[in-house]
């Protein structure tokens, strides 16, 4: 077969912005429905259930948007710090450096006298990539990248906040905890299959997973709301 024809692909580069665009929709689908039928169950009129709903898109992107950014600069602040931390071991013992990648090639199984070979040519080529991708498991492919994640997250929020908000606008006739529970439940199942098919994982699980815990999420808060309403209203 030629090269050329051969399929060979791999999803490890799509986790950064797959897990927080799915982060991001699945927050967005079981929030707002979450907090639209928490508030229909507590006896609120529909112009108080739409109120409620956009607020929450509105303020559930924002948070998402906020909270990967913070969260995933973090991250790469920490990658950033452990390549300084392996700069300075570069210069002070590029010797024991090396010896070092050596000992972890001969850990995944190559002789000693090879992975010192590799060791030498990979650290005369790129030391410091070398030790990254090797030793502190930092690489391009997977490394953190702040603005995308949080561009992702926020954006897929706003679309998974979307579907339950529409559903309560245009059933306004109908029973708005039914069909916003519902319409979730469904928009959760296929976020779960695309996902877990864009992820290169099995469909079945995610589905189960993402719907078993949204629609614990929407319960309980349907029950939150129907209590609060017997309590204070």
């Amino acid at each position: 077969m030629n090269i050329s024809e051969f399929k060979n692909e791999h999803f490890s580069h799509r986790v950064g912005w797959l897990r927080a665009a799915v982060l991001g929709a699945n927050d967005g689908i079981v929030s707002t429905a979450s907090l639209i039928i928490g508030v229909a169950s507590a006896g609120a009129v529909h112009n108080d259930i739409m109120l409620a709903g956009a607020a929450g898109l509105v303020a559930g992107a924002m948070s998402m948007a906020a909270g990967e950014y913070v969260s995933v600069s973090t991250q790469a602040d920490s990658e950033r710090a452990d390549l300084e931390i392996e700069k300075r071991h570069l210069a002070r013992n590029i010797e024991y450096e090396r010896e070092e990648l050596a000992a972890i090639y001969r850990q995944r199984g190559l002789t000693a006298e090879l992975a010192q070979d590799v060791a030498l040519a990979l650290m005369e080529y790129d030391a410091l990539g070398a030790h990254a991708r090797d030793e502190l498991g930092i690489h391009s492919r997977t490394s953190a990248k702040p603005f995308q994640a949080a561009f992702a997250s926020a954006f897929a929020f706003i679309v998974g906040a979307l579907l339950p908000l529409l559903a309560a606008l245009t059933f306004t006739r109908w029973n708005t905890l039914l069909v916003v529970g519902l319409s979730s439940l469904f928009c959760l199942v296929m976020l779960g299959g695309v996902s877990a098919r864009l992820g290169g994982a099995k469909i079945l699980p995610a589905i189960v997973r993402i719907g078993f815990w949204g629609g614990a999420a929407m319960v309980v808060t349907a029950a939150a709301g129907a209590l609060f309403e017997r309590a204070f209203l």
